[in-house]
């Protein structure tokens, strides 16, 4: 996720980073001013069509579509932030959650229970990293696992199958074998089941939205209602713009245009863009904070 000032306009203006929009379309924006300045000389110097009032009145209809491509894509925009936000914060409650179960068992757990807090200092970090590798298609971070006291133990995960999911049976398993032992009450069980039961909500939450993208339909005719209002824009326009049409066709495609990737990008969250959710960084947050209490 990129960091930056937001008060700090004049860098804004006059910088272009790696995602910016403007990169992704230069091809695009060259192409559409190279038709707008075809169609400008077709229609003022070859087939002079200046005369014509039913090619000058082209305007009225994009001044109706106009005011319909815009809703649709504030209506694209804010369901594409929604789910990005959705995703943050879900990243924020296992945050949250985490630190509280590490705040619990820290107090649970006797002080010369060493090994026992071992684990659970290294399990808890270990499903933030396994559900963000999880989101992105990758492998757990083996490296959380190299404790040579618990190795036996987290050798049981198959990388072939749904991590998170196994991390947390771990923690389950591990929680009612203290029961078991007598080293936790019946009510502490049921005091330490909200965070547990959170992980595994969150992780679906999370899938929910990594695997729901925007409707195929609506995507699709979104692009096709932009790509045949530009492509229409300067038959209307060439009569009171003359040439300046060129630049003005490519500055409203480019901002069209750019609404659109814009939402294509943030509406899935972990998708490991610059603007998406820094789901590794919060997962070693979760990694330092955890070994801070335990």
């Amino acid at each position: 996720m990129i960091s930056y000032n937001p008060k700090d306009w004049f860098t804004f203006i006059f910088r272009f980073h790696k995602a910016d929009t403007f990169r992704q379309l230069g091809k695009l924006i060259i192409g559409i001013c190279i038709y707008s300045a075809i169609v400008a000389y077709l229609e003022l110097e070859y087939w002079k069509l200046s005369s014509n009032s039913y090619v000058r009145n082209i305007p009225l209809m994009h001044s109706l579509l106009g005011f319909a491509i815009s809703m649709l894509l504030v209506f694209r925009t804010n369901t594409a932030y929604d789910r990005w936000w959705e995703g943050r914060k879900l990243w924020g409650s296992l945050v949250n959650n985490s630190r509280n179960l590490a705040l619990k068992l820290a107090a649970i757990l006797p002080a010369e229970e060493k090994s026992q807090r071992s684990f659970f200092r290294k399990i808890i970090p270990a499903y933030a990293f396994a559900l963000h590798n999880h989101l992105h298609r990758e492998k757990t971070r083996i490296e959380l696992f190299e404790d040579e006291e618990h190795k036996h133990v987290f050798s049981s995960i198959d990388t072939e199958k749904h991590i998170p999911n196994q991390v947390a049976l771990l923690m389950y398993k591990h929680i009612q074998q203290l029961y078991a032992a007598n080293k936790i009450s019946g009510e502490q069980l049921l005091y330490l089941n909200t965070e547990l039961q959170s992980f595994t909500d969150i992780c679906g939450a999370c899938e929910r939205i990594k695997n729901t993208p925007i409707p195929f339909s609506y995507s699709v005719f979104i692009k096709k209602f932009i790509f045949f209002y530009i492509m229409t824009l300067p038959f209307g326009y060439v009569f009171q713009l003359g040439f300046y049409v060129v630049p003005v066709v490519a500055f409203v495609f480019y901002v069209l245009a750019s609404l659109e990737l814009i939402a294509e990008e943030i509406e899935d969250p972990f998708g490991g863009d610059e603007n998406d959710v820094p789901t590794d960084k919060l997962a070693q947050n979760i990694h330092r904070h955890v070994a801070e209490i335990i």
